[in-house]
């Protein structure tokens, strides 16, 4: 009888794990599983278990590949089933293509005369890790997205400057991944927050598309937040944006637009940082200027036009502005009055929004 060995934590399982333990037996007769015990997880993955050990053992037993199951109690990283494979003594020592502690393992194998081979990792469907599994489950249902005031463009690491803001605020209504009441492409931060919405590292995403972190950092935090430009968000202060209630609202442009590909524009960051500057202070949490609030989003909107963008329509608001990166997607208006804001919502391709803060649970 050719004896197989399998190890590993096994801690949320999936179909990445039930195709690993198929092709395991595949290699032999009989297949034994072992799985790290709780104080293994934590001490060399810094997470607790997520179910009972007892639990967790008879589900793997239940599969009908799977001979034989111990758990994984040595502390040596990476070989937490020492001792059962040096009582075992199994034929072959079967382990994925990623494995990380691939020269302890062969090692160990040639102490005892074990086969170690590596297996591919070949599913017919999307893989996925224990931690995005666990990710998915702690993303929120529904997320709000943002408009952004002034300062855009200097939260892009390479275009970071040291006197410049980025002003924000997250609005709604919400979307979810069944409800999207939005156009896609619309500079609202709508990319940013389908990574969240998805279990996905929202920060990490929009770097990776070389853009900035205004996006998944609002929507994360939430309210009328002012951030100081850098490579990493660093949140200055940020208000209860209630002043603003019946005030905002949408226009869109008839085209949507992609950040990623207006990162490299030529553009005036001299005044992306007046602009900046401008709505920190409107801001500032001891007296809010509404008035001045304006006028730096209005200044934003004149480095859009010097960019290249067409001119927005007049529609008797204070202040308005190509959202994100612009070049399309949604505009926002800004008006003094909520009835004024009524008039603008009676047009086609408007949206209605309000400022969003979470509120504290209690």
């Amino acid at each position: 009888m050719k004896k197989v060995f399998v190890s590993g934590c096994f801690d949320i399982l999936h179909g990445g794990h039930v195709e690993f333990f198929t092709q395991a037996k595949a290699l032999g007769d009989h297949l034994t599983v072992c799985f790290a015990n709780d104080e293994v997880l934590f001490r060399h993955k810094n997470k607790k278990s997520s179910l009972p050990i007892g639990h967790k053992k008879r589900l793997i037993e239940s599969f009908s590949m799977v001979d034989e199951v111990v758990v994984g109690e040595d502390l040596e990283p990476g070989l937490d089933f020492k001792s059962h494979l040096l009582r075992l003594k199994p034929d072959i020592l079967a382990v994925t293509e990623d494995d990380q502690y691939g020269r302890q393992k062969r090692q160990l194998c040639r102490q005892i005369g074990t086969k170690y081979v590596i297996l591919p990792k070949s599913l017919n469907f999307q893989k996925i890790s224990t931690t995005e599994i666990i990710n998915y489950i702690k993303a929120p249902q529904e997320t709000p997205l943002r408009v952004d005031f002034a300062g855009g463009w200097t939260d892009v690491p390479k275009y970071a400057r040291s006197d410049s803001w980025i002003v924000n605020c997250t609005i709604t209504p919400t979307v979810s991944l069944n409800h999207w009441p939005y156009e896609v492409g619309s500079g609202l931060g709508g990319s940013a927050a389908y990574s969240i919405l998805a279990g996905k590292n929202g920060l990490q995403s929009e770097l990776d598309l070389g853009v900035g972190w205004q996006d998944p950092a609002v929507i994360a935090e939430t309210g009328l937040c002012v951030w100081k430009s850098g490579p990493i968000p660093k949140l200055e202060f940020k208000i209860n944006p209630e002043f603003l209630t019946g005030r905002l609202a949408l226009l869109w442009t008839g085209n949507n637009h992609t950040t990623y590909k207006e990162v490299n524009n030529k553009r005036d960051y001299d005044l992306v940082a007046l602009a900046g500057r401008t709505a920190r202070t409107a801001v500032n949490p001891f007296k809010i200027d509404f008035n001045k609030l304006c006028e730096a989003t209005n200044l934003s909107y004149k480095m859009q036009l010097g960019e290249g963008m067409k001119e927005l329509p007049d529609h008797k608001q204070k202040a308005k502005k190509y959202c994100g990166g612009g070049f399309g997607g949604y505009a926002l208006y800004i008006f003094a009055t909520t009835a004024a804001r009524d008039k603008f919502l009676a047009l086609e391709k408007t949206v209605k929004i309000e400022p969003y803060l979470k509120q504290l649970a209690g």
